[in-house]
């Protein structure tokens, strides 16, 4: 439904653009467009602060990487929200979903820093709510079953190890 958005940025900033003040004023922004003129014209932006997240996980500020994880958590509900607003009730799913699949993911990866993986679980508890909040709302949706099965699997064969 959505192309990768880290591959989608046609934009080519440098790097200190890349932050989280810049995520910031981007998710702002695509809130103020939202409120004012609806959700089609603030999906672009709303997709640029996920890009910028999704760039900020891979490469988290030194004592930064709770306000990462965040940052991507917030950026796809703000899109579930949108499409929500558009009444695509599935495209909303989806984004709650791929919120909690990148934390069990980020959670789970020996590869990244503690601290990293620390956020990602402290944010899962969120992730879960809106994915069993959605499915109360809206009914049923395989993905959301999917995904809270994958997050009670991970929680089965416990925490990563440091």
């Amino acid at each position: 439904m959505h192309m990768d958005i880290a591959a989608s940025l046609s934009w080519n900033r440098s790097p200190q653009e890349i932050s989280l003040p810049r995520w910031e004023a981007v998710t702002r922004k695509a809130i103020a467009l939202m409120r004012s003129a609806g959700a089609g014209p603030a999906l672009a932006d709303h997709e640029c602060a996920l890009a910028i997240a999704c760039r900020l996980i891979d490469a988290p500020p030194s004592g930064r990487a709770q306000d990462c994880v965040a940052a991507l958590v917030v950026s796809h509900h703000n899109l579930a929200d949108l499409w929500r607003a558009r009444g695509d009730t599935g495209g909303a799913a989806a984004h709650l979903c791929r919120a909690h699949e990148a934390l069990l993911a980020l959670a789970s990866d020996d590869g990244r820093d503690a601290c990293l993986r620390q956020a990602a679980l402290r944010h899962l508890r969120e992730t879960h709510l809106a994915l069993v909040a959605h499915a109360a709302r809206h009914g049923p949706h395989d993905r959301i079953t999917r995904a809270l099965r994958q997050g009670m699997l991970a929680f089965e064969r416990g925490p990563a190890r440091h």
